[in-house]
């Protein structure tokens, strides 16, 4: 036997532009029972008690928006939270520890954030009863002789103090005013700040007011304000967002320090910083908009392998329809087709910031990664190729055709999705090209008939990559296509921009955080160092292994590889195998 559930995705349902096909379809209701009701706002209400699963209505509705499911009978008893009849439950809550750091590893839309919303306090659990009233009674009740138990003792009672990095921080000054300062001021003693704002290097921004920082600033403030908190749980939800590698393994090492004391849950899609950050972790799975389960816990070197082969063996299922693998592969041959931009020794003053790159040139065919600490003018270096921004001394020869996704997106059409596609690409949309090699890959189409102004950070950042990747173009300069997206979901752009590139013998210019990310896209590199907001100098491209070694021994971060998975892995500085890579100048690429 198994559990049935029917969920309606609600953001992607639109009534009144479908003929209710799932309705007039469904043989049940040609029988004359109530499997499917239309409410009067024209939204179906399915019976989960009814429905026999045959799926004619998933297969019918025309914007993907029903789901028909089936789980282990025995999850009946393991929910936690149901928001209402065909809407999304949870099932399964992890414990936060004193003395570890817990993570919470998963794609977007499955739970977490409702996870840290029972956690904080803000919701009460209803254990799956939409007719009764939600009670903590209940849920202790309900959790009586668990280790979670005593915890939500103390959340029921009002006595637990929490601290929240909310996971859109680019959010923040619509809500917020004034200077950063303040800001801190108002969450800590003046006397207590000092050594986390030394430790997050936000001291410059400290008199900035707080709508005049970048997003990577931004990040660090939020984190410093959630830092200065004095709570008894801090949950932080995507911390590394918009932070270079230096800085998120400088975030995940003051975590770390507090979890001693404190305990803390962390939502993080960068593998490589949740491998380095969390003591175990939970894999959560499910189906986006329709449940979310939570694994039991793991190691996170163990959680991670098990993540990327799609597999929990102990509970017989599968999550992912293939294995997310990492080769140990050489540098990719030196490029001898012809430049298609070249660009001189540059210059560029922004007030008191000055950006100075070497002479370089990008092939045809070439994909370039970017990498280097944020504010030393990797931005300022793409719009100066993109045409945006003019250089202060030398020149761009660039007589080709440019695509951009600028690094902060927002979404400047009040229309469906689909829409902005036909404005933005013309003839373009829809082709044969479009549908199986970004369409499809980037699971597009439930997406379509939603309002632009109404997409998450992650959803906003796929289709704006897609609107980029749509356009016919020489050269694409992409600039922080990662962000907000989930494990899975960046692993997929990753691939699919690597296709674009090969199947259309064009070129493109990466910037991005994400090791993993760059080394899955990337020909070659180009490093940028320098001090932030002050001096930047940008190098390159050289050969793969050549830039990232450069770009690791800069920041002083070194990798291993995993010996099940071939996943690079961080050094712990100072350790026997961090010593060896930096003896032998080789902290990325093992050896040939």
């Amino acid at each position: 036997m198994s559990l049935r559930i029917a969920a309606l995705l609600k953001d992607r349902c639109q009534p009144k532009k479908c003929s209710h096909e799932c309705y007039n379809f469904c043989p049940r209701v040609r029988t004359g029972d109530e499997t499917i009701k239309l409410t009067k706002r024209g939204y179906p209400m399915i019976s989960e008690k009814l429905c026999v699963g045959c799926g004619i209505c998933v297969n019918k509705c025309p914007f993907d928006a029903i789901k028909i499911l089936g789980l282990p009978e025995e999850m009946e008893s393991e929910i936690v939270h149901h928001f209402g009849e065909n809407q999304f439950r949870l099932y399964r809550l992890p414990t936060p520890q004193t003395g570890q750091v817990v993570g919470l590893l998963g794609p977007n839309g499955i739970g977490k954030t409702t996870t840290l919303s029972i956690l904080s306090g803000e919701i009460i659990p209803n254990l799956g009863d939409l007719e009764g009233e939600a009670t903590w009674e209940k849920v202790l009740d309900h959790f009586a002789g668990r280790e979670i138990h005593d915890y939500l003792e103390i959340v029921s009672k009002g006595n637990l103090k929490v601290a929240i990095k909310p996971q859109y921080v680019d959010n923040i000054p619509k809500v917020t005013k004034g200077k950063v300062m303040d800001l801190l001021a108002s969450v800590s003693r003046v006397d207590e700040m000092e050594e986390i704002i030394k430790s997050l290097e936000i001291s410059k921004v400290l008199d900035r007011d707080i709508s005049q920082l970048s997003g990577g600033e931004l990040q660090r403030v939020a984190i410093a304000a959630t830092l200065m908190k004095d709570a008894d749980v801090y949950f932080f939800d995507e911390p590394s967002s918009y932070l270079d590698i230096y800085q998120r393994l400088k975030v995940a090492q003051i975590i770390q320090n507090i979890s001693q004391e404190k305990r803390v849950l962390v939502i993080e899609h960068d593998l490589a910083v949740l491998d380095f950050l969390a003591d175990v972790s939970h894999i959560m799975y499910g189906e986006k908009g329709a449940y979310g389960v939570l694994a039991q816990p793991r190691a996170v070197r163990n959680a991670i392998n098990t993540y990327l082969e799609g597999m929990l063996k102990e509970e017989n299922v599968r999550f992912r329809e293939r294995p997310i693998k990492f080769h140990v592969h050489p540098p990719r041959a030196e490029w001898h087709t012809e430049p298609i931009i070249r660009f001189d020794p540059l210059e560029k003053k922004l007030g008191d910031f000055v950006l100075e790159t070497g002479e370089g040139n990008i092939h045809e065919g070439e994909v370039v990664g970017v990498v280097g600490p944020n504010a030393t003018g990797k931005t300022t270096f793409v719009q100066m190729l993109a045409g945006l921004m003019d250089p202060t001394n030398g020149k761009v020869e660039s007589p080709v055709k440019i695509s951009y996704k600028p690094q902060y997106i927002k979404p400047e059409y009040d229309c469906t999705v689909r829409e902005m596609f036909y404005t933005e690409l013309g003839e373009d949309f829809g082709g044969t090209f479009w549908a199986t090699q970004i369409s499809r890959p980037l699971s597009l189409t439930p997406l379509y008939e939603k309002n632009m102004q109404t997409l998450s950070g992650g959803e906003l950042q796929t289709v704006s990559v897609a609107a980029a990747l749509g356009k016919k173009a020489d050269l694409y300069l992409l600039d922080e296509p990662s962000a907000y997206l989930d494990s899975n979901q960046r692993m997929e752009m990753a691939r699919t921009i690597r296709r674009v590139m090969e199947k259309g013998a064009t070129s493109a210019l990466v910037v991005d955080h994400d090791v993993y990310f760059l080394d899955i896209i990337s020909d070659s590199i180009m490093v940028f160092s320098g001090e932030s907001g002050v001096h930047g100098v940008g190098e390159g491209p050289f050969d793969l292994r050549d830039g990232m070694n450069r770009f690791l021994k800069d920041v002083g971060i070194s990798f291993r590889r995993d010996n099940d998975t071939n996943r690079p892995r961080i050094n712990k500085q100072g350790s026997r195998l961090d010593r060896e890579a930096k003896s032998t100048g080789e902290f990325y690429y093992a050896a040939e």
